[in-house]
C-alpha cells in the first residue's frame, strides 16, 4: 500500500514539476460543458485512459468515471451514485428513454440491463445539468445506443472473446452490421459466465457467480433526404446470479426494451434536428435463497416493471447567438413487488404481503436549454424543466397496508416538480471557466414512499415508505477550470449541495420488524437539510507522443444538519497512469486507491474502511490482416494481490485479488 502510494505521489509531484517548464500559449479549440463527462463504450482503441479491457461490463466502464462510484453488492449489476448520491436522487435513462428496475433491494439497476455491445458512450451529467430527460437531485446518466447509420458499406462486423483467471470468467460476442444508402441493419449479442471469485490471499467469495447474455437488433430506414425511420429492441437476461453481500441471491433477472423512433433533420428548417420516439419495457426480476444452505425463513420476493414512454426532442437557432433545445418527454410506469414467506413448520401457513402495493406512476414534462453566445469568448447556457408526476396505489391490499400507518392515506399522489439552472463560461488564452447555480426537486421512489417491510441488511434494519413526504429540494453551486498547454493539461472541478428535506429512514421504536434477526424497523422521514460537497483535480502531461501520464485526486464530504456524517461517502481518492503507446502496441501501469474512511455513518451500518492502493498493468497489440484486423487486449490486474474493501462495497465485501485477462478481437470490414 504504501509502495503504491508514494509511487502516485511520484506520478503527481512529475507532472506538476515538468508543467512548470512549459508556457506555450496555446488558444483552447475546445469547447466545454461544465461537469459533463462522456464514456466511450466498447471503442477499439489500443490507448483509452481508465479503461484497458474491450469486454468491460458497464460497471466497469462507469467505475472508471470521476464522479460516479459503483456501490457492489456482489459481482454482478452494480449500483451507481453520483456526486456521493445514490440512484434515488439521480435520473437514469437508456438513450432518454425512462426505465425501472423491478427489485427493491436495488440488485437490477437500469445498467445491468445493457451491455456494451449495444452502448456507443454514456454521458454523466452531474446536478441539474443532468435533467435534460428527467428530474434529479445528484444528476444524470444516459446509456446512449449505438448509432448505426447508412454507410453503404455491405456487411461489415466484429467478433469478441475474453478470459480472466479470477473466477474463471468467460465473455464473447458478435457484432454484425449490414448498410445501404437507404437502409441498414445492426444485430449483435454478448455471453457472459462467471464462477465465484477470489479475493486477495486467493479467498473465495461464495455466491458471487453469475450467466447473463444480451441481444439487440437496430434497424433504420431512410424515407428521404430528410426523414428516418430507427428501430430498437433489446433483450437482457441473467440467470442464477449470486449476492454475497445480501441474504438472498437472484434465479432471474430479465428485460425487453423496445422503440420506435422518427428523425427529422434539415439544416435550412426552423427545427434542424427533430426526433420523436416511442418506447417500451418490461422487466421481471425474481429474489430467491433456495441456494444458501441455511436461512431463518425461506422466501420468494419477485418483482415487475413495466414502463411505457415518449419523447420529442427538437434543436433550432435564433438570430445566430440563441441555440434551443426542447424536450417533452412522458411515462406511464408500473411497479410491483410481493414477497411470499415458507413457514419451516409445515402446519403454519405461509405468509403473503405486497412490498411495493402495484404503484402506478404517470409523468409529462418539458424541458427547455438556451445556450447564448455573448461574445467570442463567453457563453450563458441555462435550462429550465417542469413536471407533473401523479402516483396511484392500484392493489387494494397494499393501500390497506400502508393505511396501518397512515389511516388517511389516500390511492393518489400529485406532485409538481421544477429544475433551473444556468451556466457562465468564459475562454481565455490556455483556459476555460465555468460557473453555474441550480436548483432541482425529485419526488420520493417507489421504495420510499410505498415500501412495505423492506430489509436493510447494510443497516439490519426493515424500512417502510411514507407517502405524505415532501419533494427532496436541491441548490447546488458548480464551478470548473481547465488549462490546456503545449504537453500539459490541468482541470480543478467542484460541487456542494444544500438538499432540502433529505430523504432518510428514522427508527420508530414502537414498531416490530417483519425480517427474522432484523434489529428494528425504520421509517422514510426527511432531515431539515444536509450538504455535499465534492472537488477532484485531473491533470495529463505528454512527455513525447508516445510517453504520457495521466493522474486524478478527489475528495468529498457529506453531513446532515445536525453534523452527523452521511453514508456512502467517497473518502479521499486518486488513480494514476503513465501509458506508452504507439501505433501498434500499448502498455500502461496504473495505481488506484482511496483513503481510510474516518468519516462513516454508524447509525446506518457503516464501519471504518481501511485505505487501499491497487497497482494495475495492461497492454496491447494491434495485427492487421488484409483489410481486417485483430485488437488484443491483456495484462493484470490487482497485481500485489491486496485484500481490501471500498467504502462502497455493501457489507464490506471484499473486491477480486489479482486477475490475469486478455480480450481478442477481430474486425472485418
Amino acid at each position: 500500500m504504501k509502495n503504491s502510494l508514494v509511487l502516485f505521489c511520484v506520478l503527481i509531484f512529475s507532472t506538476y514539476s515538468l508543467a512548470q517548464e512549459q508556457h506555450t500559449d496555446i488558444k483552447v479549440q475546445q469547447d466545454t460543458t461544465i461537469l459533463k463527462e462522456v464514456i466511450l463504450v466498447g471503442q477499439y482503441k489500443l490507448s483509452n485512459y481508465r479503461q484497458e479491457k474491450t469486454l468491460s461490463s458497464i460497471d466497469d466502464y462507469l467505475e472508471k468515471s470521476n464522479k460516479a462510484t459503483m456501490i457492489k453488492r456482489g459481482n454482478y449489476a452494480w449500483e451507481p451514485t453520483l456526486n456521493n448520491m445514490t440512484s434515488e436522487r439521480l435520473n437514469l435513462t437508456i438513450d432518454g428513454m425512462q426505465i425501472f428496475g423491478a427489485c427493491t433491494d436495488k440488485m437490477d439497476p437500469i445498467t445491468s440491463y445493457v451491455d456494451v455491445s449495444n452502448l456507443d458512450q454514456v454521458s454523466i451529467q452531474s446536478g441539474q445539468e443532468g435533467t435534460e430527460n428527467g428530474h434529479s437531485i445528484g444528476g444524470g446518466i444516459d446509456l446512449q445506443l449505438s448509432k448505426s447509420t447508412f454507410y453503404n458499406k455491405g456487411l461489415q462486423g466484429s467478433a469478441d472473446i475474453g478470459y480472466e483467471t479470477n473466477g474463471n470468467y468467460k465473455a464473447a460476442g458478435l457484432d454484425l452490421n449490414y448498410s445501404t444508402n437507404s437502409f441498414y441493419i445492426n444485430v449483435d449479442g454478448i455471453y457472459r459466465n462467471s464462477d465465484n471469485y477470489k479475493a486477495g490471499n486467493d479467498t473465495e467469495i461464495m455466491y458471487s457467480q453469475f450467466e447473463k447474455y444480451n441481444i439487440s437488433l437496430q434497424t433504420g430506414y431512410k424515407l428521404n433526404e430528410n426523414n428516418t425511420l430507427n428501430v430498437n429492441f433489446i433483450y437482457d437476461q441473467a440467470n442464477n446470479v449470486g449476492y454475497p453481500a445480501l441474504p438472498m441471491d437472484v434465479s432471474l433477472a430479465k428485460a425487453s426494451i423496445g422503440s420506435i423512433a422518427h428523425t427529422y433533420s434539415n439544416s435550412e428548417a426552423t427545427f434542424n434536428h427533430w426526433e420523436t420516439k416511442l418506447y417500451y419495457n418490461t422487466i421481471t426480476h425474481v429474489m430467491d435463497d433456495s441456494k444458501r444452505p441455511d436461512v431463518p425463513i425461506r422466501m420468494d420476493m419477485p418483482g415487475w416493471s413495466d414502463t411505457y414512454g415518449f419523447y420529442t426532442k427538437a434543436k433550432t437557432t435564433l438570430n445566430d447567438k440563441h441555440h434551443l433545445n426542447l424536450n417533452i418527454n412522458g411515462y406511464y410506469n408500473r411497479s410491483l413487488a410481493e414477497m411470499t414467506m415458507y413457514p419451516n413448520n409445515p402446519n403454519e401457513a405461509d405468509m403473503f404481503m405486497y412490498t411495493w402495493p402495484d404503484v402506478r406512476t404517470l409523468y409529462t414534462g418539458i424541458f427547455a436549454k438556451d445556450h447564448v453566445q455573448i461574445n467570442e469568448n463567453s457563453s450563458l447556457t441555462s435550462s429550465i424543466r417542469f413536471g407533473f408526476q401523479n402516483n396511484h396505489i392500484a392493489s387494494q391490499v397494499g393501500l390497506e397496508s400502508l393505511q396501518i400507518f397512515y389511516p388517511d392515506l389516500d390511492d393518489s399522489k400529485q406532485r409538481f416538480l421544477t429544475s433551473i439552472t444556468s451556466n457562465y463560461q468564459l475562454k481565455k488564452q490556455n483556459a476555460i471557466y465555468n460557473f453555474s447555480l441550480g436548483y432541482g426537486e425529485r419526488a420520493p421512489s417507489v421504495s420510499e414512499g410505498y415500501g412495505f417491510f423492506l430489509f436493510n441488511s447494510f443497516d439490519n434494519y426493515d424500512y417502510i415508505g411514507n407517502p405524505l413526504l415532501k419533494n427532496e429540494k436541491s441548490l447546488e453551486a458548480n464551478a470548473e477550470a481547465d488549462f490546456n498547454f503545449t504537453k500539459f493539461t490541468i482541470g480543478l472541478e467542484a460541487s456542494y449541495f444544500h438538499i432540502l428535506d433529505y430523504i432518510i429512514g428514522e427508527t420508530d421504536p414502537n414498531l416490530s420488524p417483519m425480517t427474522i434477526g432484523a434489529d428494528g424497523v425504520r421509517i422514510y422521514t426527511a432531515l431539515d437539510y444536509a450538504t455535499i460537497f465534492d472537488t477532484y483535480l485531473n491533470t495529463s502531461y505528454r512527455f513525447t507522443e508516445r510517453l504520457s501520464i495521466n493522474a486524478s485526486i478527489g475528495y468529498n464530504y457529506g453531513s446532515s444538519n445536525t453534523g452527523e456524517n452521511l453514508p456512502l461517502i467517497k473518502p479521499f481518492s486518486y488513480l494514476g497512469e503513465i501509458n506508452y503507446k504507439t501505433e501498434k502496441f500499448n502498455v500502461a501501469v496504473q495505481v488506484d486507491g482511496n483513503g481510510n474512511q474516518s468519516r462513516y455513518s454508524s447509525y446506518f451500518g457503516e464501519s471504518e474502511t481501511a485505505d487501499y492502493a491497487i497497482l494495475n498493468l495492461n497492454f496491447g497489440n494491434v495485427i492487421d490482416f488484409k483489410s481486417n484486423s485483430f485488437i488484443l487486449k491483456y495484462g493484470v490486474e490487482n497485481v500485489l494481490d491486496a485484500y481490501y474493501s471500498t467504502y462502497a462495497d455493501w457489507n464490506n465485501i471484499p473486491r477480486q485479488g489479482r486477475n490475469f485477462y486478455a480480450n481478442i478481437s477481430y474486425i472485418f470490414r
